[in-house]
């Protein structure tokens, strides 16, 4: 985390920051957040992903109290504060103080610039596992802060290997914890259509490969594709090779899943540098 964060309506150090006990985020779980990255001192997409926190917060009835070119101009200060050329921004909206402890409130936005963590070369190269999971997130298509279930269930999945799961429910796959997932099968690049979070990367990647088909997707479907990815801010594309104890295609990163990462990182480049 950088030494500097937006609260309480200015820059301050970090460690200054402060949230009320019965605020809602902390005795109910309940808040929005965001998170994007910067490349070159460049906020990547900002404009995306201010679109899906302002659209997150009416969808939430959290008041948010600063306009779009409030945002803007905070983040451009962060960064520069921060020094933050290559790093990530994490925008935290509250649920507020509530008169009854439960009704959302004003909330309370906090912006934190931090470090950014990609995963390692080696899970690029070799690809991860997944671990299937029986579940459909909350709200999908808002990005709250209630992780409860895959923070709890995580040590499960760390134990067994895993780097993450993947959420299906009657037959049907969705997304991630923390990503959305694509397949391919013969040549053709699918994604699902229902109880996804509409991710910034999703969108760019789904733009980039231009037909892709987004349609219900079928467990076995998956595990029968011959090629599977996964994407998110904070790992960009990441390949699947394995399911559970079920290999992808021939267990090795696929091809076309590496040519489209490639391309995904020439129009970061190309925007920011």
């Amino acid at each position: 985390m950088k030494p500097f964060c937006f609260a309480d309506g200015k820059i301050i150090p970090i460690e200054e920051a402060t949230i009320h006990p019965m605020d809602l985020a902390v005795i109910r779980g309940y808040g929005i957040f965001d998170f994007f990255r910067t490349v070159n001192y460049k906020p990547l997409f900002l404009e995306h992903y201010l679109d899906r926190f302002i659209a997150s917060a009416a969808k939430t009835f959290i008041p948010l109290a600063y306009s779009r070119e409030e945002l803007r101009q905070i983040i451009s200060d962060l960064i520069e504060k921060n020094d933050l050329k290559e790093g990530g921004l994490r925008m935290v909206l509250t649920g507020g103080i509530s008169d009854n402890h439960f009704s959302p409130a004003k909330g309370k936005l906090f912006i934190f610039a931090e470090s950014l963590i990609f995963p390692s070369q080696e899970k690029y190269e070799k690809g991860i596992k997944l671990l299937s999971l029986e579940y459909v997130r909350s709200i999908a298509e808002i990005k709250t802060t209630n992780y409860a279930y895959p923070v709890w269930h995580s040590v499960q999945w760390n134990e067994a290997g895993a780097e993450d799961v993947i959420y299906h429910m009657h037959g049907e796959i969705s997304e991630s914890s923390r990503s959305n997932i694509f397949i391919i099968k013969d040549g053709v690049v699918s994604t699902p259509e229902k109880h996804v979070l509409r991710g910034i990367t999703r969108k760019h990647v789904i733009e980039i490969v231009g037909d892709v088909a987004i349609r219900p997707i079928y467990f076995e479907e998956m595990l029968e594709a011959d090629e599977v990815f996964i994407t998110s801010t904070t790992k960009i594309l990441l390949p699947v090779t394995q399911v559970d104890n079920h290999l992808i295609g021939d267990g090795k990163v696929g091809n076309r899943s590496l040519e489209i990462l490639e391309k995904f990182k020439d129009l970061a480049n190309k925007l920011c540098y």
